[in-house]
Parts: C-alpha cells; structure tokens; sequence
C-alpha cells in the first residue's frame, strides 16, 4: 500500500511538469513537499526513502535567492560577509567602527534551535539522522540503501560544515534525538574539538563517497556524486590547515589537504568532470561565461538547479525560479520593476589583471583609471559592465508603453550619468542622472557575472523576460532556470594548488594557476613568472590573488580573508580577552599580510565610482548632453582590440571619472580579532547548558564571564 501510494504521488506530479517544464531539468526535486513527519514505513519502500532524501535537497541545498543563513552560504549578493571584502563598499556589522557586536546584540545566530518548529541547523542535522537510521534499518536493498545514504551522509557533512568554518567546534550530534532540546534528553551534547568535527565532516564524506557513483544520469544530474562528496571534504581540510586555524604553519594539515583535493580530482575526473571549456576559450573568455549559468557543464560540481516553470500559486514549492538576473539587470531593462543592478567597489575595478596577467601598476600595460576597460584580462569583460556594451537579453521592454531606449536583442548600457553643474559633479555625495532613461536609478558599474549573456548566442534563454506581475508571476527576468554552482571545478583546483604550495609543490601548484587562465585565453606563461614556484609566500599569495578573480562574486572571498586573517595579518590576538599564547601567530612569519606582501585591510575603505559626462546639461535644457556622440557599442562576440580604441577616445573626449561614496564619510574598515570566530549568542547557549562560550566573547552562563572555549586546542 505505502509502495503505491507514493508511486502514485510521483507519478502525477511528473507527469504534470513533463508538459510545464521548460527550463532545467530538476525533476529529483518536483516532489517539494514536507516529508518530515512520517510512518517509519516509509524507509522500507524505495520511492519512500528516496522522497526523504529529495526532502533534504530541497531543505539543504544552497539557494540563491536566499539570504545569507545556517544552511545558505554567501552566492554573491550584497550580503554581512562580502561587505566585509573589497566586493561591495557599505561597512556590514563586522567592519564598522561604530559597531560592537556582542552575545546579545548585532551576532547573527546560524547556531541556534527554534524548538516550536525543529529547525535550526540541529533541526537540519536530526532530519538526517532521521533519515540515516530509518534507512540503514530498513528492509531496502543493499544497492538502494548505499544510493539513499550517500547522498545523506554528505548532507550532514555539508551542515556541519557551516557550523564548524563559523563557529570552529560544535556539538556532534550522530543519532536522533528528542525534538526538545529545552529538556534533559534533549540536545545535550558539549562542543567537541575543531579537529574532531573536521574529521567527523570528513569521515562522513568518505563514507559517502563510497557509496555515490562518479557521475548521475539523465534528470538525476545535480544529485550529489563522489567527487562532490570528496571535494567539500578538500574544502574542509583546507580550511583547518590555513592561519585561522593552523597558527604554526604545520605542515602535516598542508598534507592531509592536499591528500584531500587530490582525490577529490582523481574522482571528479572519473565523472567527466572539469574545467569546461579548457580547450575552446573562445572570444573573450565567452566559454567561462557560458559555463556559469550552463545546465549539465562539467564544471559544476555542487549546484543548485531552478527552472523556469510558473505557478499562479506561490505556495507551490515545485516551481524554484532564480531572480538573479532581474537583481542584476539595469533598472532600464526590468520595466521600471525590482532589482536594478548591483555595484561594484572602484577597488575591485582596479584589482584585475591587465591582459597580460600582471596587475595594474606592475605589468608593463599602462593602466588608465578613466579608460579602466582598456586591456584587462578576458574575465573582466564576463564580470563587469560599463558605459559602452551591449547586454542583450531575450524581451521587448519597448512594448510596455513606456519610453525605453532598446529591446532586448539590441540593448546598449550607456549608464553614464550627466549634471546640472560642477558642484554636484565635484561631490562624491550627489549623484546626477543617468543615460537612456535610468534616470534617478543608474547604477556607477553593474555586476555582470552569472548573467543570461545574450552575447553568446544562447540557443534557448533559460531567463525568462516577462513584465507581468499578475497570477504571483516575479516580474522581469523573474522565471531564470540558471544553476547555481556551491562548488565548481575551478575552485577544486584551486584549493590543491594551495594544498600543494602549503608543501612545498610550487610548480604543480603554478601549472594549475596557469591552466585556469589558459581556460580564458592566456598563452605562453600567462603572466605567472616560472620563479613563483620556489617562493612559497608569494606563491600563495598568487593563488589568493586568482581566487580574487576567478571566483569574485561567488561569495567565497570573506572565507578566504578569515581563512588568511588578511584584515590585520593576524597581529592583534593579544587584544582577545584570555586568548592563550598559541593564538599568537608563530608560522607565516607571525604576519600574514605581511608575508604574503599585501596590506591589511582594516583601515580601507571602499569608495565607487561613476563615469559622468564632462560637459553639463544646458540650464534647463534637460536632456543628456553627449548621447549624439556615442561610437558603437563594445560587442564582446567580436574581437575588443578592433573596437577598443573608439570607445576609449569617446571616454577621452567626453567622459570624466568621478568617485561616489561607497563606506560612509570617514569611516574606515575595522574588522575585531575576536570576530575571526564567531561566538555563540546568548540565545544558543541558553538552549544547552552545556555550551562553552568561545574564547573572546561573553559566557552569560556564569555571569558573563569570559569565555573558555579554545577553537584551536586539539
């Protein structure tokens, strides 16, 4: 009976979307319905068990629309952590002066329990518990079990993941228990060390990638695979050998890292995975652009799939559509509606490579601040978008009636803004008015990376234009099917080649840096000088600079600033209240932005920057005073250096740099010691009583003492 019945709700349901689905297939996840309350009969029938497991995907995958969460790690947005980077300017909780974060106020609780509801990260971990048990008891095959565990076993993995790269140890929870943790059979379990959660997290992924295949099939593409399973094993190891943990610069963690993302290469290579596109770059790094929003590339080895299916109802939790590309897109495109683009900081503007590889300043390449887009590195064009390119999307915003300037397939940016006068324009405060109908809502650069680039002759859009906000509908670019990608190949690489410089394999790990930029388009040496192979310190700091790069806006710069403690070089934990002597850095030259040769980031801030027309509007005239002498636009499908040098005269003859205020006025970036591990709130520690307080923060325990916990101590 149990059998049929869930065969029956499996079937309708695919049946239903075989004729509603039109953008990435995610049909593990169509059956969105909450499984957590449940006959332990349900393990001893597949499609049972299997819709437990797909009840986890739909709990613990990482989802972009979301903010930043226990189970949802940073995927770009302007969120606490990358606000804390050169990313976005806007001084978060963590960096501004002004703010003291303490147990009671300002601390984001990703460790906490909801006891009315279970959930929580302890409730996410106890559902796959739940799971576990129910499934190693039950009556399934032996095939069908290791399938189903699996895919579990990483998913705890995963949570506690989270938890630990915050928190360093937490409590290590294996079986289920009472849903109450406010009583005594509830969870009360003290905080284990950071080394035996890592190995525990570890542990589990090994087991899981014995039991997962190298690559799924068909719709199952998505489904976690062994080397998923063993390149956030990699992850894990990396993050407990870097500074933040690894005070001493041991090697042995160097090894077990590079140990680790070795294997997790040797098992994604068995699934086909890679760098996609290694061999057919194409015009303008157009085959890395391409495989960040692609379906099925091989460089996607944790993703998140969406679609592109509607549902007048909402509630309807089949239907997962990703709106970042209507977060994304210019306010002149999304028909006056949500989104409207996000900023970029002028720092990161200015940090990319020339075209040669070498940065600006260093490479023999002049570096113009005006004419920023003049020989950058190919990524540059995918990640960011200026006064002077297309951005074409599928749709006609023309048709709403309304005076916009282009439809999709034609559409320009020419964000530039002008001014009534000299005064405005001179003050970073004010801003003026933007080209072609943004008026008020111009943004000074957009983020362009992970878009649904039109330039590159996609065959089948997988966003969706469509300006109609009736039956629940998301508005513009609302419906998008492109996946997001938690890890991805590139980032595997990159942690074995700071594995392999953390033992001293300088040249593998200078092949994988160049490999990731030949992917791109480099030649020859691609800018990476053969001697970076013997000089360990700035070695790393090569990889730190790719991973600045080749993963910005991923949501994985904060990670490794904490992971480097690049906001002070790690020289201030002396100032920790009972911080012990073995928090003092005795590896890396007791310095870490100083060994690796860059400056501290606390005392930056971070300003943006807009291109406005030199010449004001004329008194009264209202209207923008330089749109009659644009050249063509930059089109990223032809080669740039036949189109480069018109649009760097119009930015010569017409246009200015000026600096918009991003941080506020004199305020400057100050990132505390003790926030290099978070502490627990009052809240959590309350639920258990148990719960030491970490080293740094307040234990409201015993009177607001301080705490005890040693997230270093083995």
């Amino acid at each position: 009976m149990m059998r049929n019945i869930h065969k029956t709700i499996f079937s309708i349901v695919c049946l239903s979307l075989l004729f509603l689905c039109t953008g990435c297939s995610d049909d593990f996840l169509k059956e969105k319905k909450d499984y957590g309350h449940h006959s332990p009969d349900i393990y001893n029938d597949y499609t049972g068990a299997k819709l437990r497991v797909d009840d986890v995907y739909l709990r613990l995958l990482p989802n972009v629309n979301d903010g930043l969460s226990y189970r949802s790690p940073s995927s770009g947005k302007s969120d606490i952590n990358s606000q804390s980077t050169e990313e976005f300017s806007g001084l978060s909780n963590y960096v501004n002066p002004d703010v003291v974060i303490t147990v009671s106020s300002n601390l984001n609780d990703w460790f906490h329990v909801n006891k009315a509801t279970n959930a929580g990260p302890w409730g996410e971990i106890r559902n796959c518990n739940d799971a576990i048990e129910g499934i190693s008891a039950s009556t399934l095959s032996d095939v069908e079990k290791e399938e189903l565990l699996g895919q579990l076993y990483f998913f705890r993995a995963w949570q506690y993941y989270l938890l630990v790269k915050t928190y360093g140890g937490v409590p290590i929870v294996k079986t289920v228990q009472a849903a109450d943790v406010s009583e005594a059979q509830g969870l009360i379990v003290p905080r284990s060390t950071t080394r035996e959660c890592i190995d525990f997290i570890c542990e589990d992924l090994e087991t899981a990638a014995g039991m997962l295949p190298a690559r799924w099939g068909g719709d199952d593409f998505g489904r976690i695979t062994k080397g998923a399973a063993l390149a956030l094993a990699g992850r894990a190891r990396l993050l407990y050998a870097s500074p933040l943990f690894n005070r001493a610069n041991d090697v042995t963690r160097w090894r077990e890292a590079y140990d680790a993302n070795k294997a997790a290469i040797t098992a994604l290579g068995e699934g086909n995975f890679g760098l996609a596109y290694e061999n057919a770059p194409g015009i303008n790094a157009s085959g890395w652009a391409k495989m960040l929003y692609e379906y099925n590339s091989d460089e996607a080895v944790f993703v998140t799939l969406y679609n592109k299916v509607h549902d007048d109802n909402a509630a309807h939790e089949i239907y997962r559509n990703n709106r970042r590309e209507q977060s994304i897109r210019p306010y002149n495109t999304n028909g006056g509606g949500s989104g409207g683009g996000m900023t970029p900081t002028a720092m990161m503007i200015d940090l990319f490579p020339m075209s040669d590889g070498k940065k600006p300043g260093e490479s023999p390449l002049a570096y113009d601040p005006l004419k920023f887009f003049v020989n950058r590195d190919p990524r540059f064009y995918r990640t960011f978008a200026f006064p002077g390119m297309y951005w074409r999307f599928e749709g006609d915003p023309t048709s709403l009636g309304v005076d916009f300037p282009y439809t999709g397939t034609n559409y320009q940016l020419w964000n530039y803004s002008w001014y009534a006068n000299d005064e405005k324009k001179n003050d970073i405060t004010q801003s003026g008015y933007g080209a072609d109908g943004l008026g008020l809502n111009y943004k000074s650069m957009y983020i362009r990376k992970r878009t649904n680039d039109f330039d590159m002759d996609t065959p089948t859009p997988v966003c969706l234009y469509r300006w109609d906000l009736t039956g629940n509908r998301q508005g513009a670019f609302g419906e998008g099917a492109m996946p997001y990608t938690e890890i991805r190949y590139a980032e595997v690489l990159l942690n074995l080649a700071e594995a392999a410089c953390g033992i001293n394999e300088g040249g593998e790990a200078l092949e994988i840096l160049r490999r990731i930029r030949k992917r791109v388009g480099y030649e020859g040496d691609c800018g990476l000088d053969a001697s970076l192979a013997g000089d360990q310190a700035k070695l790393f700091a090569a990889i730190l600079y790719e991973r600045q790069i080749e993963l910005a806006y991923e949501g994985k710069r904060f990670d490794d600033m904490r992971r480097w403690l690049l906001w002070d070089g790690g020289v201030n934990m002396s100032q920790i209240n009972g911080a012990p002597s073995s928090w003092t850095l005795s590896g890396f030259g007791g310095n870490t932005c100083a060994y690796l040769g860059v400056e501290p980031f606390n005392g930056k801030r971070r300003d943006n920057f807009e291109v406005t027309a030199k010449t004001n509007a004329t008194e009264g005239q209202g209207r923008d005073p330089i749109k009659d002498n644009r050249p063509a636009a930059l089109d990223l499908k032809l080669d740039l250096s036949t189109q480069m040098n018109d649009l760097a005269s119009f930015y010569d003859t017409y246009l200015t740099r000026k600096t918009r205020r991003g941080d506020l006025e004199n305020k400057y970036v100050n990132f505390k010691p003790e926030y290099y591990f978070i502490g627990l709130t009052e809240g959590a520690q309350k639920n258990n009583l148990t719960l030491l307080q970490t080293i740094g923060w307040m234990d409201v325990r015993s009177g607001s003492t301080p705490g005890t916990f040693d997230p270093l101590a083995e």
